[in-house]
């Protein structure tokens, strides 16, 4: 079993007319998964317009804290309560940062997720440094970057770099064009 995070990544599309209701059973799971040892968040992103599947992130300090949450009574029983609220479920299970570019097989190169990171990071930290750097340029330096990577991360994790990988779909996904061989020239010289 593995001992470091554990990212548990579920797709669900709302039910005709039960988009209230959805959105409260989401928010009553992320509640319930608080009370349990391992639990390190969770979040709900909401689809774009044009589409009515949302995500549901928990994350967990490893696979045997999540497998306990998974086949726990009241995670049971919250799922039976919401069964008629969603259609067409999907879930899977992702380690590290891989879970923010798709499922296996489907992935974008190592360098497409770097810049997609980067792309988050820099501006994010630019504007953090630039609001509160005046207040932490007192600090030494270990203190200082305790207090910015504590409130970067989450910042990051759960919001910067999803958007991120939201905006950037398309690129990170396309596969780069290959120029044809020129076809012979059919002109005498």
């Amino acid at each position: 079993m593995s001992t470091s995070p554990v990212t548990l990544m579920v797709a669900r599309r709302v039910a005709d007319g039960r988009y209230q209701d959805l959105i409260a059973w989401l928010r009553e799971g992320e509640q319930l998964a608080t009370d349990f040892p391992g639990y390190l968040g969770s979040g709900v992103l909401a689809p774009p317009p044009d589409d009515d599947e949302f995500q549901i992130i928990f994350r967990f300090a490893d696979e045997h804290t999540l497998h306990t949450w998974e086949h726990s009574a009241s995670r049971t029983a919250w799922l039976a309560r919401g069964s008629d609220l969603f259609a067409y479920p999907s879930e899977h299970r992702v380690s590290g940062i891989d879970g923010w570019f798709g499922a296996a097989g489907q992935r974008p190169p190592r360098w497409k997720q770097a810049v997609a990171i980067w792309l988050a990071f820099f501006p994010v930290s630019l504007l953090f440094n630039f609001v509160l750097g005046p207040l932490l340029n007192d600090l030494s330096l270990l203190p200082r970057v305790f207090v910015s990577t504590l409130a970067l991360t989450p910042l990051m994790v759960y919001f910067f770099i999803p958007l991120s990988t939201r905006l950037l779909a398309n690129w990170l996904n396309s596969t780069p064009v290959r120029a044809l061989p020129a076809a012979p020239s059919t002109q005498n010289p």
